[in-house]
């Protein structure tokens, strides 16, 4: 796993509370609706996936997700999660009102609507035209290549929706399984690290980038 979330850790107090029962859909065009409102960020689709957004009614699947021991190994931007409320602060973060410069999606399998893991963009600078990737998968579905499928189609909206140029992903040294995932997808090592501080340590990291002009 990679970074998690945030530029910005003390993000995590809640932003914006939206109801349970806030309607999510789709037009005709892609174009992703949020109660009749234009959203930026669309659902998207793969072979065996939906990438759906973040929403309110994902908190279960939140507190699982990042309260496991094997997700958290390689996070060293937060503590793994101890109740439902650091659940909702995580998804307040991620639906905050257009125009934003962060997502998440969700990864659900087609065939049974099963979450496996979320995948998103972080850091989005405009100006500069990059981004920061971040993604986690739950232990009971690695090896079956969901995320690498997951991040080819983020990886598009990035480049064709998004017009980034660059995307970073801040992978711990010895987080091996995700930095052999994130050269297949294309990221190249320049040399650049970063030292994230966890609990008194330093953790060194790689910093992968992906070519969106390619």
């Amino acid at each position: 796993m990679i970074e998690r979330f945030y530029c910005v850790w003390y993000i995590k107090i809640v932003v914006l509370l939206l109801a349970a029962s806030t309607c999510f859909t789709g037009d005709s065009t892609g174009v992703f609706i949020l109660d009749g409102v234009y959203m930026f960020f669309k659902e998207l689709k793969t072979d065996r996936l939906y990438l759906k957004n973040i929403s309110a009614e994902d908190r279960n699947f939140i507190f699982s997700q990042f309260s496991n021991e094997k997700v958290n190994q390689y996070l060293f931007d937060a503590e793994p999660l101890t109740n439902m409320q650091e659940a909702d602060g995580i998804i307040n973060f991620y639906i905050q009102a257009e125009p934003k410069e962060c997502n998440r999606w969700i990864l659900v399998r087609k065939d049974d609507g099963v979450k496996l893991g979320t995948c998103g963009f972080h850091c989005w600078d405009k100006l500069t035209v990059c981004c920061d990737i971040g993604y986690d998968l739950f232990p009971d579905y690695w090896g079956n290549g969901y995320m690498i499928e997951a991040i080819y189609a983020a990886l598009d909206f990035a480049k064709n929706e998004m017009g980034v140029k660059k995307i970073n992903a801040c992978v711990y040294v010895e987080n091996v399984n995700s930095i052999k995932l994130a050269e297949k997808l294309g990221f190249v090592f320049y040399g650049q690290m970063k030292d994230e501080i966890f609990r008194g340590n330093a953790y060194p990291h790689k910093i992968l980038t992906f070519d969106c002009t390619h």
